[in-house]
Parts: C-alpha cells; structure tokens; sequence
C-alpha cells in the first residue's frame, strides 16, 4: 500500500486512510478483471465508495495505482505458494499454484504489459522475481517427490501459464477457459 500524503514521512498511514487504500486496490482489482488495465478512475472512486479526491491523493496517477494493484497481486500469489509449501502432496501443491497463477494472469487483462510499456523496468523485474523465488520452491518439492519430470524449469511453467492466459483473456469466459487448458497442460508436465 502507498503511504497516505497527507501523513509526514516515516509516520505509518492512519487506519481510516490504510482502509481507502485497500478498498481502492480492491476495486481497481475487480473492474481491471473485468474491463482491463483501462478501467475508469471514476469507476474504480465510485466502486471503492471514496471520492476522486480520496483515490488521487493515495494514487496521484494511474500508474500508481495499477502498480499497487499489480503488486498487491504478486504479493498474494507468493503467501499462496508459501501456504501450500505445507501441503502435504508437493505435486498437487505445484498445480494449485499454478492455476492460481494462471487466474492471476487472466484477470490482470493487460495490466503487466501496460506497466511494462509505459513505466519502471524494476517493478516488473522485482514481480518476476518474486514469483520465480516462490514457484522454484513448489518446483523443487514437486521434482523431489518425483511428482513432475525431471528437467522442467519455474521459467517454463510460467512462460506456459503466460501463453495460456493470453489466448484466452479476451474470451467470455477466458478464466474458465485458461483453467481449463492448464489443466490439459499440466498432465503432460507430470511423470509418467
């Protein structure tokens, strides 16, 4: 969460502001889903129930909040591979991360590539590196416990879930639909 402007530096946000914020994010997260990476700041202000006032002194631009939204994502995405590193089938725990990454994928409708053209190389470098350090450590327990074939790399797992959420994020029912396909993919991932 960016921290509030109005609070001096180094001070922690104040709850009523650190609750805008989230309802923001979260709002901005749905309609993103649902309408891509163009969605209306007006929109995202009205869902959030705050004013344009309110979302523009957190976020004082659009990038802003698309990189806190984007952020916020990744961040979920990698205390989800966290939590299942206890699960106690390291390949179906491999699985569940990635087409919980793949759901991420598809309802980011343009989002990362949005931040990637238009912004901060660092941001994305950081997000990719999150994501890379969480799957190899699912990869690792999965290949461990001989749940997937040996020589299959977190790169390629996520350049396949990638693939997948492209050709389908402008479907209807796109989610469905990647799901659906990474469920095909994933059988030719697993040992034979």
């Amino acid at each position: 969460m960016p921290k509030d402007a109005t609070a001096p530096p180094g001070r922690p946000m104040r709850a009523d502001a650190r609750r805008n914020a989230e309802k923001i994010v979260a709002a901005a997260g749905a309609l993103i889903a649902e309408h891509g990476a163009d969605a209306s700041l007006e929109e995202v202000a009205r869902s959030a129930g705050v004013g344009s006032a309110t979302l523009h002194r957190h976020f004082p631009s659009r990038r802003a909040l698309l990189e806190a939204v984007f952020k916020d994502r990744v961040e979920a995405l990698c205390a989800k591979a966290d939590d299942l590193l206890a699960e106690p089938d390291p390949g179906q725990a491999l699985t569940t991360w990635l087409h919980a990454v793949g759901a991420h994928a598809v309802a980011n409708r343009g989002l990362g590539s949005s931040l990637m053209r238009d912004g901060d190389p660092a941001l994305g470098e950081t997000c990719h590196e999150m994501i890379t350090t969480a799957g190899d450590a699912l990869l690792a327990r999965a290949e461990a416990a001989d749940a997937v074939r040996a020589g299959i790399t977190i790169a390629q797992l996520l350049k396949l879930v990638g693939a997948i959420a492209l050709a389908t994020e402008r479907e209807i029912d796109g989610p469905a639909e990647a799901d659906l396909l990474l469920s095909i993919a994933i059988d030719g991932v697993r040992t034979r």
